[in-house]
């Protein structure tokens, strides 16, 4: 069954890169019309072959420029947003809580956690019912991440316990929300950057389908969730991993 989003518009924090690329992508290919935000990475190279996605700079920890960005994103798709998923977020740095600053703590939890607060938040004055929320959680939240990730996997468990609630809250307007919790995904800045190649092939011979995951299985997943497919799916973690874990 092809999934077709004709007619649907959509917001993806970080949409420029790594996974968020794929979900900007994945989302316009299905007929989506697609706002994507970006922070550190320029915007331009990626859309110049897709019109339709358009892209906004966004800071998704600043919650006064969340709101200004969703109310101006809502404006470009003809004043509504269908589909939000929120992708922004990262690792930022492998640190020891004994070793923690209060500065990194929060840095932390408003990329992960903030961010997807704000984001929410600012989108539903212009979500119609019926419309579908995912955001970006992590195996970490489940077993605790890696060495010096302890804060990031909480944060990412955060993530968790909000798409829950937030299913129960914006049930009654038939909104849909859910949580993606990739495992090992190649190829991306937060495995490049944090995760040492010994570490990534360790991985990989623990995965029992034996490969990594890409950023477009990760993308299918989110895609089947906003599709007329996943209607009666809510509060869910769907788990992303190859089995390198079970939930």
């Amino acid at each position: 069954m092809k999934i077709d989003l004709t007619g649907k518009t959509a917001v993806v924090t970080g949409g420029n890169s790594g996974i968020g690329r794929a979900f900007s992508l994945g989302l316009a290919r299905a007929g989506a019309n697609v706002v994507a935000t970006y922070f550190s990475s320029d915007f331009e190279p990626f859309v110049k072959n897709e019109q339709a996605i358009s892209g906004m700079a966004l800071d998704a920890t600043d919650s006064e420029e969340v709101d200004a960005v969703m109310a101006n994103a809502a404006e470009k798709l003809g004043g509504k947003i269908d589909i939000l998923i929120n992708n922004a977020g990262g690792l930022l740095g492998r640190v020891l809580i004994a070793d923690m600053s209060d500065e990194h703590f929060h840095k932390v939890m408003n990329v992960n956690f903030s961010s997807t607060f704000y984001c929410t938040r600012a989108v539903l004055p212009y979500m119609p019912d019926g419309g579908r929320i995912v955001n970006l959680s992590s195996l970490a939240a489940h077993n605790g991440g890696g060495n010096g990730s302890v804060l990031y996997a909480a944060s990412k468990g955060a993530v968790i316990s909000f798409t829950r609630g937030m299913a129960k809250e914006l049930g009654t307007r038939h909104i849909t929300v859910n949580a993606l919790a990739p495992g090992f995904i190649a190829n991306t800045a937060f495995h490049d950057t944090f995760t040492p190649e010994a570490v990534q092939k360790a991985n990989v011979s623990q995965t029992p389908v034996q490969r990594a995951g890409t950023a477009d299985d990760v993308a299918a997943a989110a895609l089947y969730l906003v599709s007329d497919m996943g209607s009666f799916i809510t509060g869910e973690v769907m788990e992303i991993n190859g089995g390198l874990y079970f939930v």
